[in-house]
């Protein structure tokens, strides 16, 4: 079967990279000049099931109104324009607030994680891939007592599930991760989870690209998707800027972009762009600079040591296709990193980023095929792309080439949203 993947991401990649392995011919399109150069390019680094609790629970209600006028929240809505499709996410996010909501969403949203962190080790042993990547678990941090109970709940409901997570004191923290020393006194706790891991998404999408290339896949790359290609309830292909190319299949992998397009064909997507932060620091040698990869809570920021350098990432800013690198929110992110961490690098030397982030309002992704004949959707992943993309692309070309897959697929396709409202 001729398929298309349309986005080069980690997500995309790693979709066509399982896609050719099941005998499929696959042509991946983007527009930029090579893979993993939008939002893999400069994520938190972090291969993290334990982030798997959905954004919509009954806690984060209160969060939210404390947060409105912020503009140093961790979460910041700037909805001030009239857009439907916005409005619609953000009913059907409340609706997703629910206690029972939050806990189906949390299954899912793990089943994929953890099967997608195995797939991508053993895709790491096959490939003997090298992305910086470290085994040391996933540390949480908390300074807030209330914030830490509620947290060894989720921790323990994660555990029933299938994910070890260990709840550690504030000496333990610093037992396992000596550069938070200066910060025990004010840590309440953390909660570990050993099993998780941290590497750098783009240096693995270039890698795992290069190994598809040599295995038979397209890559046309400098090519602008402008149009799906459809006869009646059938898509044939996509319209780009260097022509027509048709195909059996057609994958939309384009993160937040996938609306984008998807809408002038007919299909609705719920999801909407978030826009992340990251700064790049050079880390200092010796044990300043944290190894095992952080998780601050309260700020919503993660650290990891990628090789020489120290990835900080965090808060999402919720202001539509909005590109402009905002110097109050990426400075904001060093600030918190240097109290944090002080002696940690070079922070006069940060190299500041900021990309888009496809959230659905369940924080769940859409795997799977659509009304559509010939579409498929791999998009939707939220700050989870990175952790769920090797199990999202195996899961979809198991669907796509009519194989059982290794993992339920209830519940990831665009159909779940009929029913909420």
């Amino acid at each position: 079967m001729r398929v298309l993947v349309l986005g080069a991401g980690v997500v995309g990649t790693a979709a066509a990279w399982f896609l050719a392995r099941a005998g499929h011919q696959v042509t991946v399109v983007d527009r930029r000049e090579g893979a993993g150069l939008e939002t893999s390019f400069a994520n938190g680094g972090q291969v993290s099931p334990c982030h798997a609790e959905p954004w919509a629970n009954p806690a984060v209600l209160p969060k939210i109104v404390r947060w409105l006028g912020r503009d140093d929240a961790p979460l910041l809505f700037r909805w001030n324009r009239w857009d439907p499709a916005l409005w619609r996410w953000g009913l059907r996010f409340l609706a997703n607030c629910s206690g029972r909501r939050a806990g189906i969403n949390l299954e899912r949203t793990l089943r994929i994680a953890l099967y997608s962190r195995t797939v991508l080790q053993e895709l790491r042993a096959e490939l003997e891939l090298e992305y910086d990547q470290r085994r040391l678990g996933i540390l949480h941090i908390y300074r807030d007592r209330r914030e830490f109970d509620h947290a060894c709940h989720a921790a323990e409901l994660m555990g029933r599930f299938g994910l070890p997570r260990r709840i550690r004191t504030a000496g333990e923290c610093v037992g396992l991760e000596p550069a938070l020393a200066s910060a025990q006194p004010r840590l309440a706790g953390g909660i570990h989870t050993p099993d998780d891991e941290s590497g750098d998404a783009h240096k693995f999408t270039a890698a795992l690209a290069g190994h598809a290339a040599r295995a038979g896949v397209g890559f046309r790359f400098g090519t602008a998707v402008q149009a799906l290609l459809r006869d009646g309830d059938r898509v044939t292909g996509i319209a780009t800027s260097a022509g027509a190319i048709a195909a059996d299949a057609t994958v939309l992998a384009l993160g937040s972009w996938s609306p984008l397009l998807a809408e002038p064909a007919g299909l609705s997507l719920p999801v909407v762009p978030a826009k992340g932060y990251s700064i790049t620091v050079p880390a200092a040698d010796g044990t300043a600079a944290p190894f095992v990869s952080i998780t601050d809570d309260e700020f919503k920021m993660v650290y990891s040591r990628l090789g020489g350098r120290l990835r900080v990432a965090g808060t999402a800013e919720m202001s539509g296709y909005d590109t402009t690198l905002n110097e109050r929110r990426w400075t904001l992110i060093r600030d918190r990193a240097r109290d944090l961490f002080p002696d940690a690098g070079d922070y006069g030397h940060a190299e500041p980023w900021t990309g888009l982030r496809p959230v659905t309002p369940d924080s769940v992704p859409l795997i799977g095929p659509t009304r559509l004949k010939g579409l498929w959707l791999n998009t939707g992943h939220g700050t989870l792309g990175w952790t769920m993309s090797c199990g999202s692309g195996r899961l979809l070309a198991d669907l796509m080439s009519g194989r059982q897959p290794d993992i339920d697929a209830t519940g990831y396709g665009l159909d779940r949203f009929g029913a909420i409202i």
